[in-house]
């Protein structure tokens, strides 16, 4: 027996597909069959399962269960749940040595897929496509599994509200927080959380619904935060969160309002860490605001850029010990009393901890940050082929230039308006392109920059395309 997946599943940070048509159950047996292999082959036999609140999860649940156990592998069934919980199951014991989640992540109805983590580690990029190879071949391990469930939802809880170890709860007794679900697999450990947390919360959508009737579950588009924003104001709470599909990026907005994007929330955790971790490294990725990066240094931290991608910032955290890290897109990692994973409902946590240690509200906090003017995410098609051409084409024509040229993840270039970025999609054909000035003249004359790159490589910025 082998098996051929479709050719746009295996992804660089995880398997993705529309269920029916690129993805089903035979897909997810065998990625429990090579899954199972690998990590035994590395000295491990158990593995935890969990899923999100998609239609199809549990049908795809049962599959993966079916192959993990036939390559030899014992699983220990966490079920329904935010992402997070899932790497909750694998980073505290022991005994697991590794979890796969089940989840869509933010992707629409119709999609779902896997999230890895592999004895501590994320499984991602290379990890992906050896599963497709062992499939093609069939060169599986055999074995009988046995399997457990086990309700670990509780513990989880108990375990995200020790990011409030070492304040006052009678300080926090006049917090007033705003939060949104979406309807994704966030809701029901955030109805447990919130019961627990000290202030008043009011909490929206957290039935979960894989349908996402409400809204859709991307907290890093603003019309998704309209509900959300609605609340805060009819309610005059403090600040308000929200969560993606799965439960592991953040968005936020402060009591006028105005969204607290990744990377000023990273700007917030940052300040918080670094009263207490002098020098520490703290990383974010290529399509941060240089205010964030700045804002580290004068708080006496290292600011690191790196590439996007929430398996290669993980990676680059275990590889400089950096306590702290994020993405644009709503990804935190906090790694200096947690695990080092991407976990929104913590995140939500360590804000009120943050507001709480550094004696100001969060809208105050939001206050203090410099207006920079920024273009949001611009994406583009291009053909696969070409997108990271078009990379190395710009980073040539760019070899000789006075301004300042960081190719870290694409092409960032510093200069006196600001900053630009153009960069190729790991997951999708398509170019990203984002600019930064502190003058509307300024992110005029970088976004030129970006269309004379562009049509000198024969491209254009066509109509935007979402994730």
């Amino acid at each position: 027996m082998n098996h051929q997946f479709h050719e746009t599943v295996l992804r660089e940070y995880d398997i993705r597909g529309i269920i029916g048509e690129t993805l089903g159950p035979d897909d997810a047996r065998a990625i429990g069959r090579g899954f199972a292999t690998l990590l035994r082959q590395a000295g491990g036999s158990k593995v935890a399962v969990g899923y999100d609140g998609r239609v199809s999860s549990p049908m795809l649940e049962h599959a993966l269960i079916e192959g993990l156990t036939a390559s030899g592998c014992d699983v220990v069934r966490v079920g329904m749940g935010p992402t997070p919980m899932l790497y909750y199951a694998e980073a505290s014991s022991e005994e697991v040595h590794g979890g796969i989640q089940i989840t869509g992540s933010h992707n629409p109805a119709n999609y779902n897929g896997f999230k890895m983590v592999f004895q501590g580690r994320p499984f991602f990029g290379s990890d992906i496509q050896k599963l497709g190879r062992i499939a093609a071949a069939g060169e599986w391990a055999d074995g009988t599994g046995e399997v457990e469930s086990r309700d670990i939802l509780d513990e989880y809880v108990d375990r995200l509200l020790r990011g409030l170890d070492g304040i006052d709860a009678d300080a926090l007794s006049g917090l007033r927080v705003g939060w949104d679900a979406g309807n994704g697999a966030a809701g029901p450990a955030l109805e447990k959380l919130a019961a627990r947390l000290p202030g008043e919360h009011h909490l929206l959508f957290t039935e979960v619904d894989g349908e996402f009737p409400n809204h859709h579950p991307d907290p890093t588009v603003e019309a998704n935060l309209e509900d959300l924003r609605a609340l805060v104001a009819a309610k005059q709470l403090d600040f308000g969160v929200a969560f993606d599909g799965d439960g592991d990026r953040i968005g936020a907005i402060d009591g006028e309002g105005r969204v607290i994007w990744g990377d000023q929330l990273l700007m917030i955790y940052a300040e918080d860490l670094l009263k207490t971790r002098e020098n520490a490294t703290i990383i974010a990725d290529v399509k941060a605001s240089r205010a964030l990066f700045d804002h580290v240094a004068a708080c006496g931290g290292t600011p690191l850029m790196w590439k996007t991608g929430h398996s290669l910032i993980k990676s680059k955290m275990k590889e400089v010990s950096s306590p702290l890290a994020g993405e644009m897109s709503g990804h935190v990692f906090f790694a200096d009393t947690y695990y080092g994973f991407d976990d929104a409902l913590y995140a939500g946590v360590r804000l009120i901890a943050a507001s709480a240690r550094l004696g100001k509200s969060v809208t105050e906090l939001r206050s203090a940050m410099p207006q920079m003017l920024n273009t949001p995410e611009m994406r583009f098609q291009v053909d696969e082929s070409r997108k990271f051409a078009a990379i190395d084409e710009v980073k040539a024509r760019l070899a000789g230039s006075p301004a300042e040229v960081n190719d870290t993840d694409g092409v960032r270039v510093t200069n006196d308006d600001g900053w630009w970025l153009l960069r190729a999609s790991n997951t999708q054909d398509v170019l990203v392109a984002r600019a930064e000035s502190d003058s509307e003249e300024g992110l005029q004359r970088l976004i030129a920059q970006i269309d004379g790159q562009l049509e000198a490589s024969g491209l254009e910025r066509g109509e935007s395309v979402g994730h």
